[in-house]
């Protein structure tokens, strides 16, 4: 039995929280999702493109209708996580270790992943469709179609991972155990780079996503991160008062749960 003790951390033992999560906790799931069964509405992407309250202009609300209509039969949407065993899973004062992979996630996010006694590793994705899709409207001329477009497939990658987050909720739940929020590489102050190791850690094409040399992922629409789990997290705000990033999208969205 192992037991390691992390400034900000409380003491765990690897057996007590295996003991809780057995071995088919840590096999890689997959989620094939169906866009009529994840919350978006023509009024959801209204308010997410900050037209709460105001009143937008009638071109993208037709737009929006119809669009997110068709998306309906284009959209391929694909989430998948893995829960990392305990005892390959170390919580360090400015980022995390699996197995002898060092991940600088940063202050703000290990601030948050304080009493994490593991990760899961989670994808999501709306598809490959919607670069080429919202590109052909912005070459034949229809700009707000095109922006329309991308913009529902980075609402549906965002919800697809919304949902992952709630699937991994329920299966640690019951068995009496808590989850952060979700952070991806990009945000934060997490370099977007570090997606490399991230991945290397998953299957294959997970999700039917990979890599480019520079990191992002294809297709385009999609979503990565991590999530602690343990006895003693808490789901705390998103510190965006202390973050840097004025255009991250956590800035203008509601969290779950």
């Amino acid at each position: 039995m192992r037991t390691f003790s992390v400034k900000h951390r409380i003491i765990i033992t690897d057996l007590q929280l295996s003991n809780i999560l057995k071995n088919d906790h840590f096999i890689p799931v997959n989620l094939r999702l169906e866009l009529s069964h994840l919350p978006l509405s023509t009024e959801s992407l209204i308010q997410a493109m900050g037209y709460a309250g105001k009143d937008i202009p009638p071109t993208y609300r037709k737009s929006i209708e119809i669009y997110l209509e068709r998306a309906h039969s284009k959209a391929d949407i694909v989430a998948g996580f893995l829960i990392i065993p305990p005892d390959r899973f170390l919580l360090k004062k400015t980022g995390i270790q699996v197995d002898d992979l060092h991940f600088r996630t940063g202050k703000i996010i290990t601030s948050q992943l304080i009493h994490s006694e593991t990760v899961a590793i989670f994808v999501a994705t709306a598809g490959p469709v919607f670069e080429n899709w919202s590109k052909q409207l912005f070459d034949a001329g229809d700009y707000p179609a095109g922006y329309v477009v991308d913009f529902i497939g980075s609402e549906i990658a965002e919800a697809a991972a919304d949902r992952v987050e709630t699937e991994i909720l329920s299966r640690v739940s019951s068995v009496s155990l808590k989850i952060t929020q979700r952070f991806s590489p990009g945000y934060c102050g997490w370099n977007v780079k570090e997606q490399v190791k991230l991945f290397s850690l998953l299957p294959d094409k997970f999700c039917g996503i990979h890599l480019t040399e520079s990191a992002l992922m294809v297709p385009l629409k999609s979503v990565s991160g991590i999530i602690g789990i343990g006895k003693k997290v808490r789901k705390q705000d998103y510190p965006c008062d202390i973050c840097n990033m004025k255009n991250c999208y956590r800035r203008f969205k509601p969290t779950i749960g």
